[in-house]
Protein backbone atom coordinates (compact mmCIF):
# COMPACT_ATOMS: atom_id res chain seq x y z
CA UNK A 1 0.00 0.00 0.00
CA UNK A 2 1.34 3.43 -0.93
CA UNK A 3 2.66 6.07 1.45
CA UNK A 4 -0.07 8.71 1.54
CA UNK A 5 0.90 12.38 1.79
CA UNK A 6 -0.98 12.49 5.08
CA UNK A 7 1.49 9.91 6.44
CA UNK A 8 4.36 12.43 6.30
CA UNK A 9 3.30 14.82 9.09
CA UNK A 10 2.19 11.82 11.16
CA UNK A 11 5.58 10.14 10.81
CA UNK A 12 7.37 13.39 11.60
CA UNK A 13 5.29 13.72 14.77
CA UNK A 14 6.41 10.23 15.75
CA UNK A 15 10.02 11.23 15.22
CA UNK A 16 9.62 14.14 17.63
CA UNK A 17 7.81 11.95 20.15
CA UNK A 18 10.31 9.10 20.05
CA UNK A 19 13.37 11.36 20.17
CA UNK A 20 12.04 13.12 23.27
CA UNK A 21 11.35 9.81 24.97
CA UNK A 22 14.82 8.52 24.13
CA UNK A 23 16.91 11.55 25.11
CA UNK A 24 16.76 14.92 26.88
CA UNK A 25 19.61 16.22 24.74
CA UNK A 26 17.98 18.95 22.62
CA UNK A 27 20.91 19.14 20.23
CA UNK A 28 20.64 15.41 19.58
CA UNK A 29 16.88 15.76 19.14
CA UNK A 30 17.56 18.43 16.52
CA UNK A 31 20.03 16.17 14.68
CA UNK A 32 17.42 13.39 14.65
CA UNK A 33 14.75 15.71 13.28
CA UNK A 34 17.04 17.01 10.54
CA UNK A 35 17.79 13.46 9.42
CA UNK A 36 14.11 12.49 9.73
CA UNK A 37 13.14 15.34 7.41
CA UNK A 38 15.66 14.09 4.84
CA UNK A 39 14.15 10.59 5.09
CA UNK A 40 10.65 11.97 4.57
CA UNK A 41 11.80 13.96 1.54
CA UNK A 42 12.65 10.62 -0.06
CA UNK A 43 9.38 8.96 0.96
CA UNK A 44 8.53 7.64 -2.52
CA UNK A 45 11.14 4.90 -2.22
CA UNK A 46 9.12 3.24 0.56
CA UNK A 47 6.31 0.85 -0.32
CA UNK A 48 4.15 1.60 2.72
CA UNK A 49 3.80 3.92 5.67
CA UNK A 50 5.00 1.25 8.14
CA UNK A 51 8.27 0.90 6.18
CA UNK A 52 8.80 4.65 6.33
CA UNK A 53 7.99 4.55 10.04
CA UNK A 54 10.56 1.82 10.60
CA UNK A 55 13.26 3.95 8.96
CA UNK A 56 12.50 6.90 11.21
CA UNK A 57 12.40 4.86 14.41
CA UNK A 58 15.62 3.05 13.51
CA UNK A 59 17.18 6.48 13.12
CA UNK A 60 16.11 7.38 16.67
CA UNK A 61 17.51 4.11 18.02
CA UNK A 62 20.80 4.55 16.17
CA UNK A 63 21.36 8.14 17.28
CA UNK A 64 20.34 7.69 20.94
CA UNK A 65 21.32 4.08 21.62
CA UNK A 66 17.88 3.52 23.19
CA UNK A 67 16.34 0.41 21.64
CA UNK A 68 12.87 0.74 23.18
CA UNK A 69 11.88 4.41 23.76
CA UNK A 70 8.24 3.37 24.37
CA UNK A 71 9.03 0.70 26.98
CA UNK A 72 7.45 2.53 29.91
CA UNK A 73 4.41 3.52 27.86
CA UNK A 74 3.85 -0.11 26.88
CA UNK A 75 4.15 -1.27 30.48
CA UNK A 76 1.70 1.42 31.63
CA UNK A 77 -0.77 0.52 28.88
CA UNK A 78 -0.77 -3.14 29.90
CA UNK A 79 -1.18 -2.23 33.57
CA UNK A 80 -4.17 -0.02 32.72
CA UNK A 81 -5.69 -2.73 30.53
CA UNK A 82 -5.28 -5.42 33.20
CA UNK A 83 -7.23 -3.21 35.61
CA UNK A 84 -10.08 -3.27 33.09
CA UNK A 85 -9.88 -7.01 32.41
CA UNK A 86 -12.55 -8.11 34.96
CA UNK A 87 -14.98 -5.48 33.69
CA UNK A 88 -14.35 -6.57 30.09
CA UNK A 89 -15.18 -10.16 31.02
CA UNK A 90 -18.40 -9.01 32.68
CA UNK A 91 -19.29 -6.87 29.66
CA UNK A 92 -18.95 -9.88 27.35
CA UNK A 93 -20.88 -12.21 29.67
CA UNK A 94 -23.91 -9.91 29.45
CA UNK A 95 -24.01 -9.94 25.64
CA UNK A 96 -26.05 -12.26 23.44
CA UNK A 97 -23.82 -12.39 20.35
CA UNK A 98 -20.57 -13.08 22.16
CA UNK A 99 -18.40 -13.60 19.08
CA UNK A 100 -19.38 -10.17 17.74
CA UNK A 101 -18.67 -8.47 21.07
CA UNK A 102 -15.45 -10.37 21.72
CA UNK A 103 -14.20 -8.99 18.40
CA UNK A 104 -15.43 -5.53 19.40
CA UNK A 105 -13.61 -5.73 22.73
CA UNK A 106 -10.39 -6.73 20.95
CA UNK A 107 -10.48 -3.79 18.56
CA UNK A 108 -11.54 -1.32 21.27
CA UNK A 109 -8.23 -1.93 23.04
CA UNK A 110 -6.63 0.47 20.61
CA UNK A 111 -8.37 3.39 22.35
CA UNK A 112 -6.15 3.28 25.44
CA UNK A 113 -4.18 6.49 25.16
CA UNK A 114 -0.78 6.56 26.85
CA UNK A 115 -1.40 10.22 27.75
CA UNK A 116 -4.49 9.34 29.80
CA UNK A 117 -3.42 8.67 33.37
CA UNK A 118 -6.67 8.85 35.32
CA UNK A 119 -8.16 5.36 35.84
CA UNK A 120 -11.74 6.67 35.87
CA UNK A 121 -11.19 8.50 32.58
CA UNK A 122 -9.78 5.34 31.00
CA UNK A 123 -12.74 3.26 32.17
CA UNK A 124 -15.23 5.82 30.85
CA UNK A 125 -13.39 6.11 27.55
CA UNK A 126 -13.34 2.36 27.00
CA UNK A 127 -17.00 1.93 28.04
CA UNK A 128 -18.05 4.60 25.54
CA UNK A 129 -16.02 3.02 22.72
CA UNK A 130 -17.22 -0.51 23.51
CA UNK A 131 -20.83 0.40 22.81
CA UNK A 132 -20.05 1.67 19.30
CA UNK A 133 -20.91 -1.02 16.79
CA UNK A 134 -18.88 -1.88 13.69
CA UNK A 135 -19.39 0.32 10.64
CA UNK A 136 -18.34 -2.66 8.51
CA UNK A 137 -18.62 -6.22 9.77
CA UNK A 138 -18.04 -9.55 8.00
CA UNK A 139 -19.11 -11.58 11.02
CA UNK A 140 -21.11 -14.17 9.05
CA UNK A 141 -18.23 -15.38 6.82
CA UNK A 142 -15.89 -15.37 9.83
CA UNK A 143 -18.29 -17.48 11.88
CA UNK A 144 -18.74 -19.84 8.92
CA UNK A 145 -14.99 -20.36 8.51
CA UNK A 146 -14.59 -20.83 12.26
CA UNK A 147 -16.84 -23.89 12.16
CA UNK A 148 -14.31 -25.93 10.18
CA UNK A 149 -11.08 -24.22 11.25
CA UNK A 150 -8.62 -26.00 13.52
CA UNK A 151 -5.96 -23.31 13.73
CA UNK A 152 -6.24 -19.51 13.80
CA UNK A 153 -3.35 -17.08 13.46
CA UNK A 154 -3.95 -13.75 15.20
CA UNK A 155 -1.48 -11.01 14.26
CA UNK A 156 -1.19 -8.53 17.13
CA UNK A 157 -0.75 -4.78 17.10
CA UNK A 158 -0.24 -2.41 20.04
CA UNK A 159 0.90 -3.48 23.51
CA UNK A 160 -2.15 -2.29 25.45
CA UNK A 161 -4.45 -4.16 23.09
CA UNK A 162 -3.01 -7.53 24.06
CA UNK A 163 -5.14 -7.68 27.21
CA UNK A 164 -8.25 -6.92 25.13
CA UNK A 165 -7.13 -9.54 22.61
CA UNK A 166 -6.93 -12.00 25.48
CA UNK A 167 -10.72 -11.78 25.85
CA UNK A 168 -11.13 -12.78 22.21
CA UNK A 169 -8.49 -15.49 22.44
CA UNK A 170 -10.22 -17.01 25.48
CA UNK A 171 -13.54 -17.00 23.64
CA UNK A 172 -12.10 -18.71 20.56
CA UNK A 173 -9.99 -21.21 22.51
CA UNK A 174 -13.08 -22.34 24.43
CA UNK A 175 -14.29 -23.95 21.18
CA UNK A 176 -11.16 -26.10 20.91
CA UNK A 177 -9.47 -23.89 18.31
CA UNK A 178 -5.66 -23.78 18.28
CA UNK A 179 -4.57 -20.15 18.63
CA UNK A 180 -1.25 -18.67 17.51
CA UNK A 181 -0.58 -15.06 18.49
CA UNK A 182 2.06 -13.25 16.41
CA UNK A 183 4.08 -10.26 17.66
CA UNK A 184 6.90 -7.99 16.46
CA UNK A 185 10.40 -9.42 16.76
CA UNK A 186 11.86 -6.25 18.25
CA UNK A 187 10.54 -3.03 19.78
CA UNK A 188 8.98 -0.62 17.30
CA UNK A 189 6.84 2.30 18.52
CA UNK A 190 4.37 0.90 21.11
CA UNK A 191 3.73 -2.38 19.28
CA UNK A 192 3.71 -5.62 21.21
CA UNK A 193 6.70 -7.94 21.39
CA UNK A 194 7.07 -11.26 23.20
CA UNK A 195 7.55 -9.43 26.51
CA UNK A 196 4.24 -7.55 26.33
CA UNK A 197 2.27 -10.55 25.08
CA UNK A 198 3.43 -12.65 28.04
CA UNK A 199 2.81 -9.77 30.46
CA UNK A 200 -0.80 -9.75 29.28
CA UNK A 201 -1.33 -13.45 30.01
CA UNK A 202 -1.92 -14.46 26.40
CA UNK A 203 0.25 -17.57 26.72
CA UNK A 204 -2.48 -19.22 28.79
CA UNK A 205 -4.61 -19.79 25.69
CA UNK A 206 -2.36 -19.16 22.68
CA UNK A 207 1.09 -20.01 21.38
CA UNK A 208 3.01 -16.76 21.08
CA UNK A 209 5.46 -16.40 18.19
CA UNK A 210 7.64 -13.58 16.87
CA UNK A 211 7.22 -12.87 13.17
CA UNK A 212 10.79 -11.86 12.39
CA UNK A 213 9.51 -8.59 10.92
CA UNK A 214 10.53 -5.32 12.60
CA UNK A 215 8.15 -2.90 10.92
CA UNK A 216 5.03 -1.55 12.66
CA UNK A 217 3.12 -3.94 10.41
CA UNK A 218 4.11 -7.21 8.77
CA UNK A 219 6.19 -7.71 5.63
CA UNK A 220 5.84 -11.40 4.92
CA UNK A 221 9.05 -11.83 2.91
CA UNK A 222 11.04 -10.44 5.85
CA UNK A 223 9.56 -12.94 8.30
CA UNK A 224 11.22 -16.09 9.60
CA UNK A 225 10.70 -19.37 7.68
CA UNK A 226 8.81 -20.66 10.73
CA UNK A 227 6.35 -17.79 10.65
CA UNK A 228 5.94 -17.92 6.88
CA UNK A 229 4.94 -21.57 7.23
CA UNK A 230 2.42 -20.71 9.95
CA UNK A 231 1.01 -17.95 7.75
CA UNK A 232 0.76 -20.33 4.80
CA UNK A 233 -0.92 -23.22 6.63
CA UNK A 234 -3.22 -21.45 9.12
CA UNK A 235 -6.90 -22.14 8.46
CA UNK A 236 -7.83 -18.61 9.46
CA UNK A 237 -5.86 -15.37 9.76
CA UNK A 238 -7.10 -12.45 11.85
CA UNK A 239 -5.01 -9.27 11.58
CA UNK A 240 -5.25 -6.40 14.07
CA UNK A 241 -4.62 -2.71 13.42
CA UNK A 242 -3.89 -0.31 10.57
CA UNK A 243 -0.19 -1.07 10.25
CA UNK A 244 -0.85 -4.73 9.56
CA UNK A 245 -3.57 -3.80 7.08
CA UNK A 246 -1.24 -1.42 5.24
CA UNK A 247 1.37 -4.15 4.79
CA UNK A 248 -0.90 -7.19 4.28
CA UNK A 249 -3.92 -5.67 2.55
CA UNK A 250 -2.62 -6.34 -0.94
CA UNK A 251 -2.05 -10.08 -0.51
CA UNK A 252 -4.26 -12.46 -2.44
CA UNK A 253 -4.80 -14.83 0.48
CA UNK A 254 -7.96 -14.25 2.49
CA UNK A 255 -7.36 -12.35 5.73
CA UNK A 256 -9.84 -10.95 8.23
CA UNK A 257 -8.82 -7.42 9.23
CA UNK A 258 -9.93 -5.93 12.56
CA UNK A 259 -9.10 -2.26 13.07
CA UNK A 260 -10.13 1.27 13.84
CA UNK A 261 -9.84 3.63 10.86
CA UNK A 262 -7.63 6.25 12.47
CA UNK A 263 -6.88 8.48 9.51
CA UNK A 264 -8.66 9.89 6.47
CA UNK A 265 -6.81 7.93 3.75
CA UNK A 266 -7.53 4.53 5.34
CA UNK A 267 -11.10 5.49 6.15
CA UNK A 268 -11.66 6.57 2.54
CA UNK A 269 -10.10 3.35 1.28
CA UNK A 270 -12.52 1.32 3.39
CA UNK A 271 -15.54 3.52 2.69
CA UNK A 272 -16.06 4.49 6.35
CA UNK A 273 -15.55 7.52 8.58
CA UNK A 274 -12.44 8.33 10.60
CA UNK A 275 -12.59 6.50 13.97
CA UNK A 276 -15.06 3.91 12.69
CA UNK A 277 -14.46 0.29 13.68
CA UNK A 278 -14.29 -2.27 10.89
CA UNK A 279 -14.04 -6.04 10.59
CA UNK A 280 -13.81 -7.35 7.06
CA UNK A 281 -12.39 -10.12 4.91
CA UNK A 282 -9.95 -9.14 2.18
Amino acid sequence: MEVFLECLPCTLRQAVEASRMATDDRELQQVIMEEAVRLLADFTKYKSSPELGRAVHQLVKKRTGVQDPYKQIKQDSIAKALQLYPALKEFLAEKQDQLYWALKIAVTGNTIDAAVSNEIEIKEQVEMELEKEFALCDLAPFAEELRSAKQLLLIGDNAGETVFDRILVEKLAANGLELIYAVRSEPIINDTTLAEAYASGLEQHARIVATGSNVPGLILEECTPEFQEIFKTADLILSKGQGNYETLGGLKRGIFFLLKAKCAPIAALLGVKVNDYVFFRS
